[in-house]
C-alpha cells in the first residue's frame, strides 16, 4: 500500500449527497478482484452518455461534458470533495479501488458510510470528515477559482486552503500510523515477523509433529 504523508492537489467537486458505491463503480464492472483497472469506469453512469460494459474500452465512448471528471479544469485532480453520506450502499471494496486507480488519494465530505470509510484506509485512500459549513465554503472556493488546490498534511491532521486557512480533522491513531507507513493489515502483521518467528521456533521445538507441513515465517524483503 502506498504511504500517505502530505498531499497537494487540484480539487474536484461533486456536489451531491448520498453518493452510493454503485454510482462510484457500477455493478457490471465488479468481475475482477484485482485492485487496478477500475479508474476508467469511475462514476461510469455520470461520466458517459452510453451504458458501459465490463471489458469494454472507454476510448471513443460519448462523454457527458457537464460531469466534472470530463472538464479540463479538474484534469489531474487527486482530491475529491462531496456532500454527506458519501459511499453509502453496498460494501464493495471496488469503490475505493476505483477512486484510487483514477488518481484520487483523498476524499473530503461531511460524513461517510461506515464500511466505505473503513475500506478507504485499507487501500491507501484518506477520507476526511469536515463540517457541512466548511464543506460549503470549499465548494464555493473551488467553483470560483480554476485550478483550486488544497494541502493535506496527515501528520498534522490539517487541510489548508490557498489563502492559508487551515482546518483540522480527526483520524484514528492506528489508521493514521498505517497510512503514514503504507501498511495494510498484512503489513501490520509482518511488523511482528520476528516475534512470530520466535514463537513458531519455540512451538516447533515443543511439538514438532504439528509443524512438519508448515514452512517457517517469511520475513518481508527490505
Amino acid at each position: 500500500m502506498r504511504k500517505f504523508n502530505e498531499l497537494t492537489g487540484i480539487v474536484t467537486p461533486i456536489d451531491r449527497a448520498n453518493i452510493d458505491t454503485d454510482m462510484i463503480i457500477p455493478k457490471q464492472f465488479l468481475k475482477s478482484i484485482k485492485r487496478t483497472g477500475f479508474g476508467q469506469n469511475l462514476f461510469d453512469e455520470l461520466r458517459y452518455l452510453d451504458e458501459g460494459e465490463a471489458d469494454q474500452s472507454c476510448e471513443g465512448r460519448p462523454l457527458n461534458t457537464d460531469f466534472e471528471l470530463n472538464q479540463a479544469r479538474y484534469a489531474g485532480s487527486n482530491i475529491l470533495i462531496s456532500r454527506q453520506n458519501f459511499g453509502c450502499g453496498s460494501s464493495r471494496e471496488h469503490a475505493p479501488w476505483a477512486l484510487e486507480d483514477y488518481g484520487f488519494r483523498c476524499v473530503i465530505a461531511s460524513s461517510f458510510a461506515d464500511i466505505f470509510f473503513n475500506n478507504c484506509f485499507k487501500n491507501g485512500l484518506l477520507p476526511i470528515v469536515l463540517s457541512e459549513d466548511t464543506i460549503e465554503q470549499l465548494f464555493q472556493e473551488v467553483f470560483a477559482n480554476e485550478g483550486y488546490q488544497l494541502e493535506i498534511d496527515l501528520a498534522a491532521q490539517t487541510v489548508t486552503t490557498p489563502s492559508k486557512q487551515s482546518f483540522s480533522f480527526e483520524v484514528d491513531k492506528f489508521r493514521k500510523h498505517c497510512l503514514l507507513n503504507g501498511l495494510d493489515e498484512i503489513g501490520v502483521t509482518l511488523e511482528d515477523a520476528d516475534a512470530i518467528e520466535t514463537y513458531e521456533e519455540k512451538r516447533r521445538a515443543q511439538a514438532p509433529w504439528l509443524f512438519d507441513a508448515i514452512p517457517a515465517v517469511q520475513k518481508p524483503s527490505v
